[in-house]
């Protein structure tokens, strides 16, 4: 069983549960799409939980672990069913980016271009 939850020791403890799991990326547009490795060890690194493998190479290789089987799927994914892109926490994140920008009043600090005809 993998933990769920965010990692309270450090990034560099391995994880032991990860022995024997295996997995599959699932992001639709990731080239390793549909591949299954086998999980060498799980952690929170770069703000993020990542899986850690082996790739077919025999390289260390990491991806977000929400891009695979790894994690449960969301149940909001799941309930949407590809009729909802934006989960309305990601829409209020996204104001308020654009809000810290200076965004608000649709300049954004780019000029408008007139191509020359």
């Amino acid at each position: 069983m993998i933990h769920t939850r965010r990692w309270r020791s450090p990034s560099t403890t391995r994880n032991r549960d990860a022995g024997g799991t295996y997995f599959e990326v699932t992001h639709p547009f990731h080239p390793l799409k549909g591949q299954k490795f086998k999980l060498v060890t799980y952690r929170h690194n770069w703000g993020e939980d990542r899986v850690y493998f082996h790739n077919a190479e025999g390289r260390w290789t990491s991806v977000p672990a929400a891009w695979t089987t790894v994690l449960p799927a969301d149940p909001f994914v799941t309930l949407a069913a590809g009729r909802c892109l934006f989960r309305y926490e990601e829409l209020l994140k996204l104001v308020d980016l654009v809000a810290r920008l200076g965004c608000g009043d649709g300049q954004c600090g780019v000029r408008k271009i007139t191509p020359l005809l």
